[in-house]
């Protein structure tokens, strides 16, 4: 089943255990680009979140194919937690835990998942 909500680039949806899951299709080495992107997706198009309290562990992807981009990873981190503050979790100091990474895939883009810890 398909239960992505999709506006452009950007894909979202909740999961069955309650993860917040975003995908954004292609890839800019100018992390900034990331920030004004999701967070209209939030504002217009994935409006049923509510940020919430406690501590969250965020997972970042970043596929790419061919060489990899001239990125910086620590960047494009920053501008995705941004995005994700206020709709996820009220202020991005509550993610407890933080993977970026940067992996071959058969499409590039982003992917990213946001977790509430127990």
């Amino acid at each position: 089943m398909d239960d992505w909500i999709k506006s452009g680039k950007v894909r979202g949806r909740i999961t069955d255990d309650g993860a917040l899951e975003v995908r954004c299709f292609g890839l800019t080495t100018q992390a900034k680009y990331y920030k004004p992107l999701l967070r209209e997706f939030f504002r217009k198009d994935f409006t049923r979140l509510r940020p919430g309290h406690g501590d969250y562990a965020v997972h970042i992807v970043m596929e790419y194919t061919g060489d990899p981009p001239w990125m910086d990873l620590d960047n494009l981190a920053k501008a995705l937690l941004d995005s994700v503050s206020g709709n996820a979790f009220v202020d991005d100091h509550q993610v407890a835990r933080l993977l970026v990474e940067r992996r071959v895939g058969e499409r590039e883009g982003i992917y990213m998942r946001v977790e509430a810890m127990e």
